[in-house]
């Protein structure tokens, strides 16, 4: 049986925000979780990252039920823990500290040995200012490579 390649991203993230730091992160799941992830019914668009009590935890990610799970179903958006070095906290909690940083999940995939991953991010919000100009540059980029094919 060939392993599909799980592809959830968070295609929000890199328009909203500045991403800076990224870490690669284990996340606990329960059996009914990782098979529901592992069809793809999942999503982190909305999710976020806090720390609590030197844990990192995500939350407000959606997990569907899995169909064929028994009388022990899992919650959609219940608070998962994220599995980090502790120096990987400590820096995440430094810069948790400057207002404006939040850190947020950009994508789940599963690593060489076949464990789920979570990758999160330092990221400092972008202004109204800065959305436009990602936009403009995007724009600007699209329209010089249909130049590009056209000769």
């Amino acid at each position: 049986m060939a392993i599909k390649e799980l592809n959830i991203k968070n295609k929000k993230a890199r328009f909203s925000y500045f991403l800076e730091d990224e870490f690669d992160a284990g996340i606990v799941l329960s059996g009914s979780e990782i098979k529901s992830i592992r069809t793809g019914k999942a999503s982190i668009v909305e999710a976020f990252c806090v720390l609590i009590d030197n844990e990192i935890w995500i939350r407000n990610m959606y997990v569907a039920p899995y169909e064929n799970a028994s009388f022990n179903k899992h919650k959609p958006k219940a608070d998962r823990k994220l599995l980090l070095h502790k120096k990987e906290i400590s820096k995440i909690e430094k810069h948790l500290k400057i207002k404006g940083y939040s850190v947020i999940p950009v994508k789940l995939f599963l690593n060489k040995s076949n464990w789920l991953k979570v990758k999160i991010a330092l990221a400092k919000g972008k202004k109204l200012h800065d959305k436009r100009d990602s936009l403009k540059a995007r724009d600007d980029k699209r329209e010089i490579d249909r130049a590009m094919k056209r000769q």
